[in-house]
Order: structure tokens, then sequence, then C-alpha cells
């Protein structure tokens, strides 16, 4: 077997190769870059399952980074447990083959309880008090101190929310360093998020993603001096390209204005109600899946959500079948927007009445992915003295809100989750193992073979 590692620059797509990314631009110069097709949704979870499977969404049943729990009446975001997707993994397959294969996997998601060897990934503590404390998952768990021990704390608010920096990523590409010293994997996955946070925050044209450009590349550098010399073949990969957009779209509030959705009040605020509406949009950037109830009720809703402002396609069961996305975790009706508009979560038809974490950071509480979180509320008069006064409530052992989070929507600049316009301006693989790709294009199922060609795994 050959020794490989799988780099997840998360936003990284041939357009953004350039000045600011010599280490990177100098790889895919001594080697090749293929651009990948898309996945829908193409978004993290998603995508990642593809990948890792060699299947469609249709298959591994990863239809978003959450989705409707139908048996609970609950959406759920950001899961963790492996067994959620429904088909075998590249280390699956790889140990089938030859069982002294060992994988690393830091920080790609569905990591919990899998059958890879080692395991890292970002799971925070939430004790009774109301606190939420960075801190990881490890397999095996005597990893987790060690790791601690040795890189400090896992930087779980530079991971995401308003303070996301390099930080994360450097820490994650540290633990991986450490794991392949400590344990020397067959196969090394590795996820390297910091790029995607600037590009949502400020879009693909704006000149700060250009020091987020030059700070990846670096511990991309940092992973290619360390590789490289243990006879690593390296292979650098990205999920989806994120596009520019101006225009949010608020599907809920469209459904609730024709009493299609129901809310349920809570000490004066409104949260929404998924088992008593008739209909419902669970939203994932530029994807949304609408979950009816009354089916009979279908073509009623298809014809409403066409007829929104920004909406591009409604898929019904012929059209999932078609994006390789009828599985049953799919809503009854998939939206996809234009390519400058995105979706938001929103239900309420007024700020005084949101509930309160949509004000705070809480990925697992909203019933949509929401990139505000990544701003500060730029209505605050002194945003860092009320976290610093929140901080202190934290430290004393009082319970607290930090609820600093706009609900201006306006305030995203870039998106993703449908197939973008351009090749170069969406995922890429690279490598130096040039042979091994036929063409300069991969499907998405295409990515897991082409990792176990580069394991000697023909």
């Amino acid at each position: 077997m050959q020794k490989t590692v799988v780099i997840n620059t998360v936003g990284l797509t041939p357009s953004l190769l350039g000045p600011s990314t010599p280490r990177l631009l100098a790889f895919s110069q001594a080697g090749k870059l293929a651009t990948i097709g898309p996945v829908l949704p193409a978004v993290t979870t998603t995508v990642q399952s593809t990948y890792l499977t060699g299947t469609w969404p249709t298959d591994h049943g990863i239809v978003g980074n959450g989705w409707y729990f139908r048996d609970e009446c609950e959406i759920k975001f950001w899961k963790q447990a492996n067994a959620l997707v429904q088909k075998p993994k590249i280390w699956d397959i790889a140990k089938a083959r030859d069982p002294k294969f060992t994988c690393a996997n830091i920080c790609w998601w569905y990591a919990m309880y899998s059958a890879a060897d080692y395991t890292v990934t970002p799971r925070p503590m939430y004790p009774a008090s109301g606190l939420k404390l960075p801190d990881i998952w490890t397999h095996p768990a005597n990893l987790r101190p060690e790791l601690q021990k040795q890189l400090g704390q896992f930087p779980l608010f530079n991971f995401w929310g308003p303070a996301t920096s390099i930080k994360a990523t450097q820490w994650i590409a540290e633990a991986a360093i450490k794991v392949d010293l400590g344990y020397d994997p067959t196969l090394s996955l590795i996820y390297l998020p910091h790029l995607d946070y600037g590009l949502q925050k400020y879009g693909p044209e704006d000149a700060r993603i250009m020091t987020d450009l030059a700070e990846l590349d670096a511990v991309c550098g940092k992973l290619i001096d360390h590789y490289g010399p243990r006879g690593t073949s390296i292979i650098f990969l990205s999920e989806y390209g994120i596009t520019k957009v101006n225009q949010p779209i608020h599907l809920n509030r469209v459904l609730r204005q024709q009493g299609l959705l129901a809310i349920r009040e809570e000490v004066g605020l409104e949260l929404l109600d998924a088992g008593e509406s008739t209909a419902f949009a669970v939203a994932d950037h530029q994807i949304a899946h609408v979950y009816v109830k009354d089916r009979s009720r279908l073509e009623e809703v298809k014809r409403l959500l066409e007829a929104v402002d920004g909406v591009e396609r409604v898929l019904d069961d012929a059209g999932k079948k078609e994006m390789h996305l009828d599985h049953a975790r799919s809503g009854e009706l998939v939206v996809i927007a234009k390519p400058q508009a995105w979706f938001t979560y929103y239900y309420w038809l007024d700020d005084g009445r949101a509930p309160d974490f949509a004000r705070t950071v809480d990925i697992h509480r909203k019933p949509g992915y929401d990139p505000a979180e990544l701003f500060l509320d730029p209505k605050l008069m002194a945003p860092k003295l009320k976290i610093a006064r929140t901080l202190l409530q934290k430290k004393l052992g009082f319970r607290y809100l930090m609820d600093v989070i706009p609900l201006d929507a306006s305030l995203v600049k870039g998106s993703h989750g449908r197939a973008v316009s351009q090749l170069a301006e969406g995922p890429m693989l690279m490598t130096q193992q040039a042979g091994i790709i036929d063409g300069n294009h991969l499907k998405a199922i295409d990515v897991c073979g082409v990792i176990l060609k580069h394991l000697d795994f023909k």
C-alpha cells in the first residue's frame, strides 16, 4: 500500500489559485488538476459522504447538513454519528481489501463511532450550567488528552462564529501531523475549513480573501513539507465553490403567510412547529428541502415556491431522481436558488418575536443553516464590551446568552449548494500522481476510486 494524505481545502477553486497561494499553485503545476462535477446539495456533509463512499445521496442518505427526522418530528443539523451514512466509507472498503490498512480521520464529518483507526473531531461540552466548552472527541480516547496537552484546547470559537480565524485550521493541521508521527496511518483525511468562512462573509471577489488564501497556503505548505519527505502521495481536494450572493430568500415566511407553517409560542417568542405544519422549508445555503405533510397539497406548494423571486427550480419526485436526491430523508420538494440567491431559515414576521437562539451561535437548535453566525450584529453599540460582560458571567458560573448575532441576512455575501456555472469556480482535485486520472474532469462519485488508486488499490 502507498501512504496517502487527502487534504480537504474547503472552498478552494482553480480560479483562486494565484499569487496568494504560491505553494498550492506550485503543487498544481507539478502535477495534475481535475475539476469535479457537482453534488446536490453542494454542502459539506453531502459532498464529503459522496467522496468517501463513491455513491450519490440517493444511496448514502446524507441529503444535506441537516434534514427533518420524520419519526421524531424534529429538524436536526450537524449530527456526528457515522451510522447516519448508509454506505461503506473508504476505510471500510480499503480494510476489506487489506486488513493492514489504517486510516486517520482528522475532522471530516460523521466521524464518531466509525471503523477509522484514529479519529479527531470537534465535540463541545454542554454542562448543565448552560455553558458551551470547547473540546474534541477522539478515537482512541487517550488521543484527546494527548493532543490537547501538546496543542492546547481546540479553538472552537475560531472554528465557527464571528471569531473564526486561521487558528482552528492550524490546530487541525498540527493535530494531523501529531497523529501521523505517532501512528503512521496508511491514509490520512484532513479537513481545513478556513477559506470557507471568509468567502461566505465577504464573497469571492473581496480583497480580504487574498489574506485568507495566503494563510491557508502557509498551512498547506507545512503539510506538504511534513508528508512529502515521508514518501506520501498527497491529494488536495475541495468540496464546492462559493459564489457571490445578494438576495436572501425567506421561504418559511412565504409558507407561513399562506397558512402552511405552524409556530408555537414560548415565553413570548416563536418556534417553528414542524410536526404541526402542513409545509416548511429546511434551508441549507442555496438548497432547501420542503417537507409537505399533506401530499394532496403538493402541487399547490410547488406552484407557490416556483413563484418566489430568486427560486430557479423546484424538484418533485422526478426532479429529485434526476439529481440523485431521491431518498426518504429528502423533502417532498427540493428548492434550488438562482446563482445570486440563498435561503434563510427565518420564519418569524417580527424580529421582536424571533427565538432567543436566533441571535446566538447555535447550530443545533436552529431549524436551518445560518451564515449570519459569522457576523457580530452591527447594530450593537459596543459589541466587544457586551461580549466581555457575558464572558465574565460565564467565568462566574452564571448562565449566559451570547446574543450578538444579527438578524440581517443581507450581510452574507457568499453562498454555495447549487451547481456553479463555471468549472473554474467549482471544486477540484490536485495530485502529483498525474497518471491516475484520465482527463481533466471527475464526477464526484469518482473521487473515492481516485483515492483508492493512490493507495495502490486498483
